[in-house]
This record gives structure tokens, sequence and C-alpha cells, in this order.
């Protein structure tokens, strides 16, 4: 009987060395997206553009000399579900949390993971706020801020389609309404004199536009300004329920909500969509870029599809605190986010990129129109 004791006991010592081991081998980072519902899909892609950047840097010889492993939850784009989440990966010992599809979740989380000591990358929520320093002080974002685009879509407005008869459909949240203030305030900055004939504000996750659309149509507006960051379903029924209900005028999407995936959900009816983005895979000056070359071909040889600008703010978000933690060897949050905030970084997914003091990455945006079914980039 003692035998076996022994024998027991020198196996759980064997297997807790062995976890230890492991545990010590591998350098944790947490991701926060919407892995369920509206969002899900999407949410899901940038998790997995995630895991190829992950899969190169590992190749590279990981961070400090250890391999990345990733821990994922799901927010289910709702507040509180995403500050429990965080506080789980907090609890599980991640050295930075990569986070954000939709920035009221964004917002709640970031005093938290804040107050816990850890490193937050915002990847793509784009409310203003998440860089005020209310809630983290140490904030780091890759996509472009609502006040950015604002600009790019009023001067487009202004100076390209000179529309006078200007229509909003928003998205009723931090998001949405931000968005929306940001490209009145552009405007007027232009000196560009219209006339708000309508203005319809939505939740997140509605999908019938009819109702909307119908009011938008009677004002006969010259332009619709469609702001909606559910991809996964809002913004292909707006396409879609607009061409149905022949919609005048033209119609023009917030930056960066017409991807590939809304492109493919709304069909043909977004022919003719105008937008404004800040990367494409396959269109230069990062088509040829060797960085973006290997993780578009890295996703693809692991799930089969080409990566969106979606996709590629994630990647460029481990890949930025990778370079940054490995630079400094060190995992410290303050010392990460000091390199990072106003800092410069070359041989990125994104190309060479430079951040604002206040964590914001500076970006060019593209516009484009959609002409049979693909996206067209007018450089």
């Amino acid at each position: 009987m003692k035998s076996i004791c022994r024998f027991a006991a020198a196996v759980g010592l064997a297997f807790g060395m062995s976890m230890a081991a492991q545990a010590q081998s591998t350098v944790k980072v947490g991701l926060i997206f919407p892995l369920s519902g509206g969002a899900g899909p999407q949410g899901q892609h940038v998790t997995q553009a995630i895991q190829a950047m992950a899969a190169v840097i590992n190749e590279n010889g990981g961070v400090l000399g250890k391999k990345i492993e990733l821990v994922t939850r799901d927010d289910e784009s709702t507040p509180a579900v995403g500050v429990s989440r965080a506080t789980e990966l907090v609890a599980s010992g991640v050295a930075v949390i990569i986070e954000g599809w939709n920035s009221p979740v964004t917002l709640a989380m970031q005093p938290v993971i804040a107050r816990a000591g850890v490193l937050d990358i915002t990847a793509v929520s784009k409310a203003d706020p998440i860089l005020s320093g209310e809630g983290n002080p140490l904030a780091v974002r890759i996509n472009s801020s609502n006040s950015q685009d604002g600009a790019v879509i009023a001067n487009y407005i202004a100076t390209v389609a000179k529309a006078k008869r200007i229509a909003f459909l928003t998205e009723n949240d931090a998001y949405g309404n931000g968005a929306q203030a940001s490209i009145e305030a552009e405007l007027k900055k232009l000196n560009h004199a219209y006339e708000k004939v309508a203005e319809e504000k939505f939740p997140f996750a509605q999908a019938d536009f009819r109702v909307a659309l119908t009011n938008v149509r009677a004002a006969n507006p010259d332009l619709t300004v469609a702001i909606n960051a559910n991809e996964g379903l809002g913004m292909p029924a707006i396409i879609r329920q607009a061409k149905q209900g022949r919609l005048p005028g033209a119609l023009v999407a917030a930056v960066g909500t017409v991807a590939p995936s809304v492109i493919e959900v709304a069909g043909e009816a977004a022919n003719g969509v105008i937008g404004a983005d800040i990367y494409f895979p396959q269109v230069e000056p990062f088509a040829s870029n060797p960085a973006n070359k290997r993780f578009v071909a890295k996703t693809q040889e692991m799930f089969k599809y080409t990566p969106d600008k979606f996709m590629a703010l994630g990647a460029t978000a481990l890949q930025v605190w990778a370079m940054a933690a490995n630079e400094l060897k060190t995992l410290d949050r303050d010392a990460i986010a000091k390199r990072i905030r106003g800092g410069q970084f070359k041989g990125t997914v994104m190309g060479d990129l430079t951040f604002e003091p206040n964590g914001q990455l500076q970006s060019r945006h593209y516009l484009f129109t959609v002409q049979g079914g693909k996206i067209a980039v007018k450089q």
C-alpha cells in the first residue's frame, strides 16, 4: 500500500512539475471579442487572425523566448458580460488583453483592466472617449477613431458629392452617435452649408430598417450616411433594404463598416455603396508588404480565407505588443504602454506605424466604391 501511495505521489509531483514548466514556457494573451450574436462571425474572424499572427510570432521565437498562449472570451456584445470576462482573464494571469468590437463594451471593461494593472489594447472600437484617459490612462487603439473617420466622410460630402440634403441612419450608442457628431462637426469646420433632412436612430441589434428607410426616402436626400457597426446583420440589412426601397441619392457607409463579408451578405444591392477604410490586404501599399504577405498567407493556410481590415487590426495589435515586449525585454505594462504611445514601429502588417501620444494609431484613409461585388479603391 505504501508503494502505491509513493507511486501516486511521484506521478502527482511529476504532473505538477510538467504543468508548471508548461506555464513558464508560455506567455498568456487575453482576447475579448463578440463570438456569438450578430457580431459573432466578425469577432470569430478577428480571433482567428490573432491566432494566425500568434503562430507567426511563435515561429520567430515567441515573446521573451516563450510561446504565446491565447486565452479567448466571448463578450456577447454586452457591456456587463465584457466586464465579467475581463475579470476572468485578469484572474488567469494574462500579460495583455486585446479587446474591442463594440465601443460600449470597451468603455465598460477599461476601468476593470486598468485597475488590475494589465495592458489593454483596443483593436476595433472607435468611440473617442476610449482614449480620454478616464477609463484607462494607458489606452492604446489600432483602429481609426470617430474623429478621424468623421473628417474623411465630411470631406467627401462637401468636396466630392457636394451634397446639400443629408440624411443619417445612426446606431444609437457611443459609437454611432459619436460618429455622426464627428461628421457634422467636420462639415461645420469646412463651412459646408447643408440641411439635415432626416435622422433615424436604432439599436445595435436591429435588422429591420424598412420604417426608418421609408421616413428617409420621404425626405428626398441627396445623400444618406449609414452608421452601423453590426456588420454581420445590421449593415447588410440596411444596404439590401435601401436598394429594395429605392432610396434616392448616394448611400455612404461610415468608415470601416463595409468589409467583404458585408458585401457577400448584401449581394448585388451593395454595388454603388461608397465607403472608406484604412487597410486592404490585396491593394498597394499593403499587397507588397512582406509582413502583410506572411500574415495573409498564414491566415489562408490556417483558416482558408483572406483576412479583412478587422482581422488585420487584431493581428497588428498582437504584433505591436510583441515587438515592444521583445525590444524592452519585459512584460511590464507601463514600460510597454510608454513604448507604444507616441512610438514608431517598422515592418508591421499595416506597414510602418506611428502612434499619437494618447495611444491612437495614425491612419491613412482610402475612399472606395463597391463595383461588381468588389471593393474598388480610389488611390
